[in-house]
């Protein structure tokens, strides 16, 4: 990892740098639409980043966003803890196996500590071959196999 990289944390005063992280997401994933065709609006922006379950990281050379996580903390009822989702992490890929992918979860890490976490989880995607990612994150965590299910909110075709 080279000395001029910045992990930062955004706050409410950074939307700009979240939008450009946006940007990122899209094009790394290979996703404009979700990332970029809907933007919203900046007061949007600044209630999520203002919020206490939302984390944004970016990664920072020379002031632009070449790399950074979306997370979310999960408050837990059975225990006085939480557990952090980690969401989307991407490194755009003129800088990828630099590191800093690793600097983000090192990052995130602190923050899950500070809070009080007893984890970090993170979903990957089997069904594509996302290589990189799940040899990233067996490097750093435990590998669980588990069955995920988007349940739809307004679907009307689902019989109760």
């Amino acid at each position: 990892m080279t000395a001029d990289l910045e992990i930062r944390q955004l706050s409410s005063n950074d939307v700009p740098l979240m939008r450009a992280l946006l940007t990122m997401f899209g094009e790394a994933f290979d996703d404009a639409q979700t990332y970029a065709a809907r933007p919203p609006s900046e007061e949007y922006l600044r209630k999520v980043l203002a919020g206490d379950a939302f984390i944004a990281l970016v990664a920072l050379k020379h002031g632009n966003v070449v790399g950074g996580l979306a997370a979310y903390e999960l408050i837990k009822f059975e225990q006085e803890r939480s557990e952090i989702y980690l969401y989307d992490i991407a490194v755009a890929s003129a800088y990828r196996r630099q590191g800093i992918a690793v600097a983000l979860i090192a990052r995130l890490k602190e923050i899950a500590a500070e809070r009080g976490a007893f984890v970090i989880f993170v979903q990957a995607n089997t069904e594509v071959e996302d290589e990189p990612a799940i040899a990233l994150y067996t490097k750093l965590g435990k590998r669980e196999e588990v069955l995920h299910f988007d349940i739809e909110v307004n679907d009307q075709n689902v019989a109760m």
